[in-house]
């Protein structure tokens, strides 16, 4: 009967493991597929022949700022939750994870190894997720807050449909309250434990006084960065719309790609841009051709996390680091070697202890003898002196 039960069993955990970056690969491929299919792949080439430097050097530029506006985010965060990080540091880590999302399937694989990282050099990985998670989170809130209130006050091809969104996304936001509060009094189980953690976050970090000013100025400077980034490359693409309209419809494009439904952010994109464009009556092929070149744009400007995994690949090569940190030895095994009778890691058998000759003067357990008493006299009040070896 084990063995009827050992194959589900692991497909299940084929599934858990592999099976959301199947769903987001194949949601990219799905999307590319039906643009070729309905555009063909000349919009895909012109936005490649459309590069230029003067375009790339503005991305680089732009990006620069935005990377350190979100390592600034970041880094309130992860203080407000007592894990925190140096402004460079934090500025390198990001440069790393932009690089990882805009290569790797699902557009997130670069957070959670930023996290990952984070949190093992301050010594609690979960934290490390949490604060990494809170902090694109309230970026991606704000994101949705400046498009709806740039879309209401800017003609666009979604405006019309607007309040029914925003009705609907503030009903998905008041159950979300409702059922972390709910769950948070449920004694000492899984989701209550968790919906206490949300809710401790967001009382004792996210929303204290002095955190969210500074998250709110950082998210808005970094979706001012973005759409100057995009307005470029929608003009060095030949988009001729008015200002006005093309912010509207690149703010709902950056909205919808933060999906993680993509391949290196390719895909949904692209089909959000293709709609968008077409809804406003500039063609989507325009809008699959300025997708396209600020993608390439965009990999450009993050072209340093690529530099900074290099490096950290060499010196894992030259000087193999130990987990608890790259190039940080793990004070861990030592202080355990300090310790009498203790193994020094996990698992092994503590080490047997050494018979020694009993020196003149001295019991054979180490204590002075007491000359006043036959057998020795029991040992005095004042420390071993095994304790100061």
């Amino acid at each position: 009967m084990a063995g009827l039960h050992s194959v589900p069993a692991g497909i299940g955990r084929a599934v858990r493991r592999y099976g959301p970056s199947l769903l987001r690969l194949a949601a990219g491929v799905t999307v590319l597929w039906f643009l070729v299919r309905q555009v063909g792949a000349a919009p895909f080439a012109d936005g490649l022949r459309a590069v230029t430097w003067p375009a790339v050097l503005a991305a680089v530029t732009l990006t620069a700022l935005t990377t350190v506006c979100s390592a600034w985010r970041w880094r309130v965060v992860a203080r407000a939750l007592g894990v925190g990080i140096g402004l460079p540091g934090a500025v390198r880590a990001y440069y790393r994870s932009l690089f990882l999302n805009s290569v790797l399937v699902g557009g997130v694989l670069g957070d959670v190894h930023r996290a990952v990282t984070h949190g093992r050099r301050a010594g609690d990985v979960v934290l490390g997720l949490r604060a990494v998670a809170w902090e694109r989170l309230y970026g991606q809130v704000i994101q949705v807050v400046v498009t709806a209130v740039v879309l209401l006050a800017l003609p666009s091809p979604v405006r019309p449909a607007l309040p029914y969104l925003l009705a609907g996304v503030a009903c998905l936001a008041g159950c979300a309250a409702l059922v972390v509060r709910g769950a948070a009094r449920r004694g000492r189980s899984r989701p209550a434990r968790a919906a206490r953690a949300v809710s401790g976050d967001l009382r004792r970090g996210l929303l204290a006084r002095d955190v969210w000013p500074q998250l709110t100025l950082a998210s808005v400077l970094i979706v001012a960065g973005h759409t100057a980034t995009f307005v470029i490359a929608a003009r060095v693409a030949g988009c001729t719309a008015p200002l006005g309209e093309l912010v509207a419809l690149l703010l709902v494009i950056q909205t919808a790609a933060v999906i993680p439904l993509s391949i290196g952010g390719w895909g949904l994109r692209e089909g959000v841009a293709a709609w968008a464009f077409a809804a406003a009556g500039l063609g989507a092929a325009t809008g699959v051709t300025v997708a396209t070149l600020y993608a390439v744009l965009m990999l450009a400007a993050v072209a340093p996390g690529a530099g900074l995994l290099a490096g950290d690949a060499a010196r894992r090569g030259r000087h193999p680091a130990h987990p608890a940190g790259p190039g940080r030895p793990d004070p861990a095994p030592r202080a355990l070697e300090a310790v009498r009778d203790l193994p020094a890691r996990p698992g092994d058998r503590p080490r047997a202890r050494r018979c020694r000759r009993p020196q003149a003067g001295l019991r054979p357990d180490g204590w002075p003898r007491d000359r006043s008493s036959p057998g020795g006299g029991d040992p005095p009040a004042y420390p071993h002196p095994a304790a100061f070896r």
